[in-house]
């Protein structure tokens, strides 16, 4: 029993019930072409024909100027230039919706830019008294002809291409944004996206516009967008709104595991808005912007780092390891090392290692008590570990073994994973990367009963921004600061 919701007729409703899918839009089939937003031929394919057509334009236009049928390196280096003055005036970016009248303007312009430059180096060559001015001018308007008629042809083809091979979506926003821009882009097939449905917390059916409109599947579980995703073979997602919403981030999770596109689409229009970048586009009237999905730095110079790092210290560290383990030993009694499991990377669990400095009651105050500095059972010694932390030393073989990282968000027990991930939104986005001894956060001071939402900032802010270089500054800063009043 699937949980989308959907206005249909009968005979749709019992295809649906026969097919048990979670959708009811027909599936893509394999020989469907891959697109991108906005659909059609590849973004790529259709850049890389107007760098030819704008090639042989400029070739075609140089070769009726008869001395250079004899220099083809002149040719070729005016090619060049002209395929460069185009770039460099954004004539290879591409919009759904482009003509040939929109390019006009800069063709002209860097295209007799390139002949001016043409007319100097033959100047410079002595070339010059043999070409008649008539004839610079008809291989200029040869040049610029060509170009418009090649670019025309290709701008054709790509809104062709758009409106018989349009871009598989889904839509993911809730009432009222989401109905307005489903049913604004079914009334433009022209843009090039073909919606196969809503995704969202209090999504709705979108208004019908007519009886040819048809309808879109809701859905309302993850679970259900999942299965839309493979049936369906969509590569895209709009998202209404900011991206960066707590009720979003379920569904980009899900999507961006799925190696989904995902586009951010303003619903509410504002002259306020950052410059259009390259990437940047308009879709049925809508701004709409790519976004990258979260950063997994998973470069191997970090776990190089770790391993030469935790194995020096390790060594350089062992009399420190060993006087601490006797002491305990003898003062404390049997059982020495402290094994608690820890939540790392992916939400997988792991075994850390600690220098015991408190026992417990019993294994359900180890795993849901939340402090024990300030607990009067602990001797002066074992105070002393925790407030320079030399209890957590032994971290480092958890470190060499690539249970964690030298530096990463800090470990959690289960018990408060769950807590915080429901009580703080993206704590659990700490575990796409590895966790570690030291972070952002704690060289910040959020150390021991400090804020979660804080650390939860921090550490995402890090993974965000993350660099070696910062691993690096961040091991320094924690080794400035080993000695603290307070521990973890």
């Amino acid at each position: 029993m699937t949980h989308d919701r959907i206005v249909s007729s009968p005979t749709r409703q019992r295809a649906r019930d026969e097919a048990g899918a979670a959708t009811v839009i027909p599936q893509r089939t394999a020989n469907s072409p891959r697109t991108t937003l906005s659909g059609g031929t590849p973004r790529g394919a259709s850049r890389a024909l107007l760098v030819v057509t704008d090639g042989a334009a400029a070739a075609l236009g140089a070769l009726t100027l008869a001395p250079l049928t004899q220099r083809p390196w002149l040719v070729a280096g005016f090619v060049l230039l002209a395929l460069a003055l185009f770039g460099v005036g954004g004539l290879y970016r591409l919009a759904h919706d482009q003509h040939m009248l929109d390019d006009c303007p800069s063709v002209v312009t860097r295209a007799a830019a390139a002949w001016c430059v043409l007319t100097a180096v033959c100047a410079s060559l002595s070339l010059l008294h043999a070409i008649p001015g008539q004839s610079l001018i008809l291989g200029c308007a040869a040049h610029i002809a060509l170009a418009l008629i090649g670019r025309g042809f290709v701008h054709r083809r790509r809104r062709v291409a758009l409106l018989r091979h349009p871009s598989v979506a889904l839509l993911v926003g809730s009432e009222p944004a989401a109905s307005r821009v489903a049913a604004a882009l079914q009334r433009h097939p022209a843009s090039g996206i073909r919606l196969v449905g809503i995704t969202g917390e209090g999504a709705a059916e979108p208004q019908r516009q007519d009886d040819t409109t048809p309808p879109l599947p809701v859905l309302t579980t993850v679970e259900d967008m999942r299965r839309a995703v493979v049936q369906n073979g969509v590569r895209q997602a709009i998202v209404l709104g900011s991206a960066g919403a707590p009720q979003q981030q379920p569904w980009l999770r899900a999507l961006t595991e799925l190696r989904c596109e995902i586009w951010e689409l303003d619903p509410h229009p504002s002259p306020y808005v950052p410059q259009l970048r390259e990437a940047d586009r308009y879709v049925a009237g809508f701004r709409c912007r790519p976004l990258a999905g979260p950063r997994l730095p998973l470069h191997p110079g970090k776990r190089a780092l770790d391993l030469i790092v935790s194995a020096a210290l390790l060594v350089l560290a062992s009399p420190v390891l060993a006087t601490c383990a006797l002491w305990l030993r003898v003062s404390e009694g049997p059982g020495v090392v402290f094994r608690q499991e820890r939540v790392g990377k992916d939400g997988r669990p792991f075994t850390l290692l600690k220098f015991r400095t408190h026992r417990p009651a019993d294994p359900l105050e180890s795993a849901t008590r939340w402090s024990v500095a300030n607990d009067q059972r602990m001797s002066w010694f074992c105070r002393f570990l925790r407030r320079t932390s030399l209890d957590e030393l032994l971290q480092l073989w958890n470190v060499f073994r690539g249970d964690m990282s030298l530096v990463g968000p800090r470990p959690e027990r289960p018990y408060f994973v769950v807590q915080f991930s429901e009580a703080h939104p993206g704590y659990g986005d700490r575990h796409r990367m590895p966790t570690g001894i030291t972070g952002l956060a704690q060289i910040n001071g959020l150390r021991g009963d400090t804020s979660i939402e804080d650390r939860c900032r921090f550490d995402n802010a890090y993974i965000a921004d993350w660099s070696l270089w910062k691993d690096i500054t961040i091991l320094v800063r924690t080794a400035t600061e080993f000695f603290r009043p307070t521990g973890s």
